[in-house]
């Protein structure tokens, strides 16, 4: 039962369970390929992926993977200046600001030409931890975007994306009052224990009810 003093909308809640229960496998399988992708693939394949998540503000995500996979099958992911990358960012707003971030965030990564991800990354036992260190030194990254990457590697358990799809669902549902017109830290922290809370209540775990939600306003589970 849920006790902290907010009015849902039961009729969207008993909604969202029945598009659990027909999408539940097909969430957990994809959350366990998250959950691969730290233990499987190299620190080159960990970059690519924070770099598409560097990308994706204000943008739609098969833009900015189509870029991504653009830019890597040309060798400009690691080695191209902010020149040659803007030129794969058409498809992607705010293409020239962002060329510049991923280059920033691939010098901050680089150790004797080799890009060295997993250990700085590895080494926060506390994902909150973690995710701080990445929306602190990482330009372009806020805690939208550092969720994301974090729940791409599996590390999703206990944090939320908290994206527009997400928002307007929760306000939907009665979790949110309103969409806030920003989100600085206090606000995302706010929403997303909301959100935890939410999600214990209704018996979803946190990591399945983001998916779940971008699945009922986009109709697809996707990055």
């Amino acid at each position: 039962m849920l006790h902290y003093g907010m009015t849902f909308d039961k009729h969207s809640v008993d909604q969202l369970r029945k598009i659990y229960l027909l999408k539940k496998k097909e969430i957990v399988a994809r959350l366990r390929e998250f959950e691969q992708y730290w233990t499987d693939k190299n620190d080159e394949e960990i970059f690519t992926e924070l770099s598409f998540c560097i990308l994706t503000p204000q943008s739609r995500a098969k833009f900015c993977w189509e870029a991504i996979t653009a830019l890597r099958d040309n060798d400009l992911l690691l080695k191209g200046n902010v020149d040659r990358i803007r030129e794969k960012l058409h498809c992607v707003r705010f293409h020239n600001k962002k060329a510049r971030y991923l280059v920033d965030a691939r010098r901050l990564f680089i150790k004797d030409g080799r890009i060295l991800i997993k250990p700085l990354i590895g080494k926060f036992a506390d994902v909150h931890e973690r995710r701080e260190w990445l929306v602190k030194n990482i330009k372009g990254l806020g805690y939208k975007e550092a969720s994301h990457f974090l729940r791409n590697l599996g590390f999703g358990k206990y944090i939320a994306i908290l994206d527009r799809h997400i928002l307007r669902n929760l306000k939907h549902l009665g979790v949110i009052e309103k969409i806030p017109q920003s989100m600085g830290r206090n606000k995302y922290l706010e929403i997303e224990k909301k959100m935890a809370e939410f999600a214990k209540g209704i018996g979803i775990p946190l990591s399945h009810l983001d998916p779940l939600l971008w699945y009922k306003e986009t109709g697809e589970i996707f990055k």
